[in-house]
């Protein structure tokens, strides 16, 4: 989209602004409609006929202004016909770029390409007013940047606070959500943000291997490592690579919001002087690899040190979550789902229905 706004090509945004039931896409989920010959798109709705209403509804937009909010329900018979999972409703709003990526005439794309790029992040908070059964209107636009300020209003005072609570608390997820306000409207949050990155301090087996999981989830990777064997790039295509002290490393790294730090070294003393580095940045998760009874001593340590409990808490030791595995591919596996659950604030419960949930389903 920046592209095309640098360009001065026009173009539309399709986005999902509701969903309820089951459906092909999650809210928060865009296609971009460019104005050519070609009519070219980017993104995906879900694909089907549904997408392809869209294209057609995102093109009436360009040609004419406005906007178009539609419900699609994926009945039995349409998700046969088009592949789409049965059973839900979507609702996708079309509006031209320069709506989309503006609020009172300020064009945000600009803050929206920083925050994108590794910047603080930000959040569009988009306001969905009811209009009757199972209808919805667009009803404002604001933009929340992380420290809270607002750039737009929805002409209510307590409206525009809840909006700048509720989008710096999903700036926290990067994920978008969509907020009931009211019996009248709700608030659609999509936070804008980089790639999430994981700091991993120690190149053996295990950190190797949560390397290529984090890659594999479309993490930026950071190896932090002193022995120049296992600092090698070679191991960690990539990845970045710092040869250092690690400790020292660990504490000249620049965290952002969405940084995630994995202490994987070769020994106890090493993993502690990590973590105590580790304490005193800011970095809001750090992982500790190793047995409970590595967690006590290290969290003994902390205290005697001084270290507030604040900090102590945010330590996740032995990180990961509890899957079985015990081969270095099983514990990669069991860190990150960890690590995306708290991304995501999942619960980590299965999501298979219940014997009587499934038995009700099929009823």
């Amino acid at each position: 989209m920046a592209e095309l706004v640098r360009e001065r090509r026009p173009f539309a945004l399709a986005t999902v602004v509701r969903t309820q039931g089951s459906t092909p896409q999650v809210v928060g989920a865009k296609m971009v409609v460019v104005a050519d010959e070609r009519g070219r798109a980017a993104g995906t709705l879900g694909g089907g006929c549904v997408e392809a209403d869209a294209m057609i509804a995102a093109r009436e937009v360009l040609a004419r202004g406005g906007r178009s909010l539609r419900a699609y329900e994926l009945t039995e018979d349409l998700a046969w016909n088009t592949g789409l999972v049965c059973g839900g409703t979507m609702w996708i709003l079309a509006e031209r770029g320069e709506d989309a990526l503006s609020t009172d005439d300020a064009p945000m794309i600009d803050a929206l390409t920083r925050a994108a790029e590794g910047g603080p992040p930000m959040a569009v908070v988009t306001r969905l007013a009811r209009a009757g059964r199972g209808a919805f209107e667009f009803a404002g636009r604001a933009f929340v940047d992380a420290e809270g300020v607002r750039t737009g209003s929805f002409g209510d005072v307590a409206l525009d606070a809840r909006a700048s609570e509720v989008a710096l608390e999903q700036m926290r997820h990067g994920t978008p959500r969509l907020v009931a306000v009211d019996e009248t409207s709700d608030l659609l949050v999509e936070p804008i943000a980089s790639r999430p990155r994981v700091i991993l301090a120690g190149g053996g087996h295990v950190a190797r291997a949560i390397a290529r999981q984090a890659l594999l989830l479309d993490f930026d990777v950071t190896i932090l490592e002193d022995r120049p064997e296992f600092a090698d790039e070679s191991r960690f295509p990539g990845a970045t690579v710092v040869q250092d002290e690690v400790p020292a490393a660990i504490a000249a790294q620049d965290y952002a919001w969405n940084s995630f730090l994995v202490i994987a070294t070769r020994g106890h003393k090493l993993d502690a002087d990590c973590v105590r580095a580790a304490v005193d940045t800011p970095v809001r998760y750090i992982g500790l690899l190793g047995s409970r009874r590595k967690t006590v001593l290290v969290a003994e340590m902390l205290r005697e040190a001084g270290v507030d409990e604040t900090r102590i808490a945010v330590i996740r030791s032995p990180v990961g979550l509890d899957l079985g595995g015990r081969t270095p591919a099983e514990i990669a596996l069991s860190v990150m789902a960890e690590i995306t659950q708290e991304r995501y604030g999942g619960s980590g419960k299965p999501l298979r229905l219940s014997p009587a949930g499934a038995a009700s389903n099929r009823s």
